[in-house]
């Protein structure tokens, strides 16, 4: 029987997973190239009879630092930590990342933190990894202290396709110009928003078209407009399809983002429900209308295009 997955907020581990091979990384995503990673890893683990576990941080340390950054994710921690557990990691340490942990010195952090707390034997690490105070730290550093705090440091070649190295910046790319399906190929499973379902302006159910609006959050901006999506809701097995606006919606002279989702063969009151949405294909873009007539007929033909997506 395999064990499930233990998640630590902080580096005080059992030591049944110390001597483990840990990745450090966002892993925001996880798509082919994490994935590719972690195939790796799990290698390694049956070679030499090792636990696996993942070293991330909360936020993620590039939106602490840059507050702008509001709609920067692929994946929220909930998703990211689930997927982790479907790979089968044995351990997960989430830590959080504030003032006082960036200040920590990258030799601190491989001497106290790595070298006496962790104490891990293989470190999987990308080769663009940086840590430690203002970013000091890097994998080279890392190799310098291999021998004196026991660890071998594995940095594996990126995974290239079509002569791209695939990352999570190259899929928030193809979101933002609403090139679903590339994104999609990539993280191998459809793209998904979990959100709270929030109190909107009803302006859908006045135009007939009625709307769970979803709260998304930090997550990445996709490219506003219309989409196929199917979504769950908690406590159903099944997946409902249905039709979703990601957008400021001009028409009404919105400012604020929304996921508007209208489902298929579905009444019920979804208020304050934590709703999946997957987004199966990118209809159109986001346009404003003249007039409510044209809005309607709009998303008439949206709908039909919609319900023959499988």
């Amino acid at each position: 029987m395999v064990s499930p997955t233990k998640i630590y907020k902080n580096f005080n581990i059992s030591k049944k997973y110390r001597n483990a091979i840990i990745l450090i990384g966002n892993f925001d995503g996880l798509h082919l190239g994490h994935q590719k990673l972690f195939r790796l890893a799990k290698r390694y683990k049956k070679q030499y009879s090792l636990k696996i576990g993942v070293l991330s941080f909360e936020p993620m340390p590039k939106m602490f630092f840059n507050r702008k950054l509001q709609n920067f994710r692929i994946s929220n921690l909930f998703q990211k930590i689930n997927y982790l557990k479907d790979l089968k990691i044995d351990f997960v340490i989430n830590k959080k990342f504030n003032k006082e942990f960036s200040k920590t010195k990258s030799v601190n952090f491989i001497k106290n933190i790595l070298g006496k707390k962790l104490k891990p034997k293989f470190i999987f690490v990308s080769n663009n990894f940086r840590f430690g105070n203002k970013r000091e730290g890097n994998v080279n550093q890392l190799i310098k202290y291999e021998t004196s705090c026991n660890f071998k440091v594995i940095k594996p070649n990126p995974l290239l396709i079509n002569k791209k190295i695939v990352s999570s910046t190259l899929i928030r790319g193809f979101l933002e110009k609403g090139k679903l399906e590339k994104a999609n190929k990539l993280l191998k499973r459809k793209w998904s928003i979990q959100g709270k379902v929030q109190k909107g302006k009803q302006l859908g159910k006045k135009i007939g078209f009625p709307t769970a609006n979803v709260d998304i959050k930090d997550y990445v901006l996709a490219c506003p407009g219309v989409y196929a999506v199917r979504v769950l809701i908690p406590n159903k097995k099944n997946y409902l399809k249905g039709i979703a606006n990601l957008g400021y919606r001009p028409t009404f002279n919105g400012k604020k983002i929304l996921l508007e989702v209208h489902l298929f063969n579905f009444s019920g009151n979804l208020y304050n429900k934590y709703l999946s949405v997957e987004f199966l294909k990118f209809i159109r873009k986001e346009k404003k209308f003249k007039n409510m007539d044209q809005l309607r007929k709009q998303i008439k033909i949206d709908l039909l295009k919609a319900k023959k997506i499988k």
